[in-house]
């Protein structure tokens, strides 16, 4: 484990402790370490694009909006290798919410993602990725709730409880 020190304006400093309490830190080197973890991890995700990767997908979609279900459908069934599981929630009269957990190819995964977001009738789609880890075995991405990504078993079954 290294050391080091950093220098921050006042203004940027006391945004940082509002910050790191408003989420839940205990520290301050927790809560660096997390944005480290999440920075790097964004840029590995850009330069890697045939780097393995696990995302979840969310978006709002119009359900009445012309042929849009189909076309959804269409877009996972020709990338059915990337879907593990898709729920599918009915928000209300007009608006479903669909979760999409995806993995493969970081590059194919986010084309995927993209062309579901740009659908006519889509909105507030957001694509959450987390990269494979690297060589070392060493997982580069921060959970949910600040610990770091681990490497044990799971079971590997690819659930498919999505209805066509």
């Amino acid at each position: 484990m290294q050391r080091f020190t950093i220098s921050l304006d006042d203004e940027l400093a006391d945004e940082f402790e509002r910050y790191m309490h408003r989420a839940g830190y205990a520290n301050r080197s927790e809560a660096i370490r997390d944005m480290l973890y999440i920075r790097l991890g964004q840029q590995r995700e850009q330069a890697d694009h045939q780097g393995d990767c696990m995302a979840v997908l969310s978006y709002v979609y119009d359900h009445h909006a012309r042929d849009l279900t189909e076309r959804l459908a269409r877009l996972q069934h020709a990338r059915h290798q990337l879907t593990i599981s898709t729920t599918h929630v009915h928000v209300d009269p007009l608006q479903c919410l669909e979760t999409v957990l995806l993995r493969g190819p970081a590059g194919e995964v986010r084309a995927l993602a993209n062309a579901i977001m740009a659908e006519r009738g889509v909105h507030h789609g957001q694509l959450n990725v987390v990269m494979g880890q690297d060589a070392q075995g060493h997982s580069h991405e921060a959970s949910h709730d600040g610990s770091h990504g681990h490497a044990h078993d799971h079971p590997h079954g690819h659930p498919h409880d999505h209805s066509c």
